[in-house]
């Protein structure tokens, strides 16, 4: 039995101090009556030591060795310990089997994997705590939280418009004047600007922990150091990043983050997490052991025959997803999000490992990803899978989906890229895409489970893709060598920054088109954040290191580019206002839906030839309460400018909402203040420009 109790422990120790078999469920740390249970899986552990510590003491208070027949049941290691409470630290001291498969060192403090918090260091980027102490333990929390009424919105897929967004590198930028700067509280004080701009939801790169000093890398151009700013390298797949924290004590961060969905959730907007369950910030065999590692490495992860990592990911290992016990492990992070976080869906990262087998091998009908799509407790619960691995795997269109799961539609991405910069042979592709992504969705899904989008973290954002043709990656530290060198960009005649107003005309214009294009397409509509203020990363397209103004939002730049952000908000208002673009089924109903009629420069003849480089939309339908709405969209890529004949309107007549051949204000017209046509026959629409009308005004 451990020593009598101080009386200046009390507070996370009492008198009734004790040790007891425990229970093998749940796994993790439960605070129960009295005290807290303790499980934890180990097929392959010949002893396991539960570690107790005081906050921020380097050495144990206590250790108990748990009886392998007393304290096992199975493959879980367990304990009660009486008279403890919320407060106190904990981490596992393994041995277990040798050989090449495991991994097992007595020598190191392991986190569990249940883990709802770390004593990790804090505030970001503190580097007094790298190496062996950093993130071993877990920090028993108290779940206790004042929710009042607040639950998961439950929006329609299909009327979602998503704003992808870095916690840190939203507000971290001395120009956002948070008070609390790259943190879950300085996001707060943003929610007034996604409620003017208009977003329906944010998803936020990832929250869990990570290391952002395991890059070991500096900026050749200042000897900076780099730091792994995105955060795709998780250390738990439960516990938040304690450096998203604006409070320093310890476990702040999850109430913090409540508080954050909370006041979401209030203003109307959901809340998507980024997760990352296909791999683990240990890395290969040269990589850390913090927890997966020492506890069970044969179980948590794939490994060949020879006990190598095998590499689906990119990042060294990969996740043993279909193991029957780590797909319940996932189940149970994605359930805590929902039921303790309240947090309104997901998207995966590299999703299309979630449907491999332990060897790796695809799986046609991948039990993960169906215990997910069927799980009673996620049934209103977002999915979205980026569907495609580091190994080659590309499912966008084919992803296992039971009716539920949604798909970042990279294939919207690309077509709408090339039709933009003016490829032949792309007309055909962008009707497809403008209608829904029919060819990839339609056998037994609708267009609302297709994620379109331009731009992403990943890659070049939307003021770059008009002004980078290279990616400009050197200040990553890897010569250039990393990063998409195939971004289907265009830089319209100068690579960069450039003083001639010709071509910074035409590169605004290229912007408008692409949000254009996003906003009326059918799908769901996803922006990356800081694109509707310009923002650029220089022409890095894998800005993942960056913990600098390359990746921070630039809340200047709103300025002076008053009249873009104003473009996005009246285009994202538009698209609310109208049913028409939200129609979410492939299916025209007589008095319901949306038709689709296509055509060129003249009415009923659509240029599909591989020298097309412009087409029109018609899109008619009806709105709530059987109101004819019609909106016309006129594309054209082509370095000339042309005239487009109009459709006749059974009633009413065409107004211009949008023509990006027009600068600044003029490109976009009020929704209260759109005025007819003189000439509702035909419609100039100037080269390498896109112009939208519609019916009588607003619908």
């Amino acid at each position: 039995m451990p020593k009598p109790v101080s009386q200046d422990l009390l507070s996370v120790i009492t008198e009734d101090f004790g040790f007891e078999r425990g229970h093998p469920l749940p796994f993790g740390a439960t605070v129960a009556r009295g005290g807290i249970n303790f499980a934890i899986f180990s097929r392959h552990a010949t002893a396991v030591t539960l570690l107790l510590f005081l906050p921020g003491s380097k050495v144990e208070m206590a250790a108990f060795p748990l009886d392998r027949h007393h304290n096992r049941t199975g493959d879980v290691w367990h304990a009660f310990v009486s008279g403890l409470n919320p407060g106190i630290e904990y981490a596992y001291r393994i041995e277990g089997r040798t050989g090449a498969r495991h991994r097992f060192d007595p020598r190191l403090c392991l986190a569990d994997p249940y883990a709802l918090a770390l004593n990790s260091p804090r505030p970001w980027g503190n580097r007094t705590r790298r190496a062996r102490d950093a993130y071993r333990r877990a920090l028993i929390v108290a779940r206790d939280y004042d929710w009042g009424l607040d639950q998961p919105i439950n929006r329609p897929m299909a009327d979602s418009v998503i704003y992808e967004l870095h916690v840190r590198g939203f507000t971290q930028d001395p120009s956002s004047q948070v008070r609390r700067p790259g943190t879950f509280r300085g996001l707060i004080e943003k929610i007034p600007y996604l409620l003017e701009l208009g977003i329906t939801a944010v998803e936020l790169l990832p929250v869990t922990e990570f290391d952002e000093g395991d890059n070991e890398r500096i900026n050749p151009e200042d000897g900076s150091a780099l730091r792994n700013f995105w955060g795709y390298h998780p250390l738990s797949f439960f516990a938040l990043k304690a450096g998203y924290a604006a409070d320093v004590g310890p476990g702040s961060e999850v109430n913090e983050f409540k508080d954050l969905v909370k006041a979401m959730h209030a203003a109307g907007i959901e809340v998507i997490l980024d997760v990352v369950y296909n791999h683990s910030g240990e890395g290969d065999q040269r990589g850390p052991t913090y927890s997966m590692k020492g506890i069970d490495n044969s179980t948590y992860y794939m490994l060949a025959s020879d006990g190598g990592y095998r590499n689906f990911s990119g990042c060294g290992n990969t996740i043993n997803c279909n193991h029957p016990y780590v797909r319940h492990f996932i189940l149970d992070s994605l359930r805590y999000w929902v039921t303790e976080m309240h947090v309104d869906g997901f998207r995966f990262d590299l999703a299309s490992i979630l449907g491999r087998d332990q060897d790796g091998n695809v799986l046609a009908s991948p039990p993960l990803l169906e215990q997910i799509a069927g799980d009673p407790v996620l049934a209103d619960t977002k999915l979205i899978a980026e569907a495609w691995d580091a190994a080659g795997l590309y499912q966008v269109g084919s992803f296992p989906n039971w009716g539920r799961w949604a798909e970042w539609n990279g294939r919207f991405r690309d077509d709408i890229r090339r039709f933009v910069r003016g490829e032949p042979g792309m007309v055909g592709n962008l009707a497809t895409r403008l209608a829904g992504s029919s060819d990839l969705f339609q056998s037994d899904r609708e267009p609302g489970h297709g994620i379109n989008f331009v731009t992403s973290h990943d890659g070049f954002t939307l003021a770059d893709l008009v002004s980078y043709e290279d990616k400009h990656n050197l200040a990553n530290g890897e010569e250039n060598r990393d990063g998409d060198s195939h971004n289907l960009s265009w830089n319209c005649g100068h690579e960069g920054p450039v003083a001639d107003a010709g071509i910074q005309a035409l590169r605004d214009r290229q912007v408008r088109n692409f949000a254009t294009l996003l906003l009326l397409a059918r799908g769901v509509p996803m922006i990356l954040a800081g694109d509707e203020l310009g923002r650029t990363q220089g022409g890095n397209n894998n800005a993942y290191c960056q913990d600098n103004r390359i990746s921070w939002l630039d809340w200047e730049r709103g300025a002076s580019h008053r009249s873009l952000m104003r473009f996005f908000r009246l285009l994202i208002a538009f698209r609310k206002s109208h049913k028409l673009l939200r129609y979410d089924s492939f299916t025209v109903r007589e008095g319901l839906g949306a038709q689709i009629h296509w055509h060129g420069f003249r009415l009923g003849e659509p240029d599909w030839s591989q020298n097309s480089h412009s087409l029109a939309m018609h899109l008619r339908g009806n709105a709530p309460g059987g109101r004819a709405e019609d909106i016309f969209l006129m594309a054209n890529a082509h370095w000339e400018a042309h005239d487009f004949e109009l459709p006749r309107l059974d009633e009413g007549a065409w107004c211009v909402f949008v023509d990006t051949g027009k600068a600044g204000d003029e490109a976009i017209r009020e929704l209260d203040a759109l005025s007819p046509l003189r000439d509702s026959r035909l419609y100039r629409v100037e080269s390498r420009g896109l112009a939208v009308l519609v019916a009588g005004g607003v619908g």
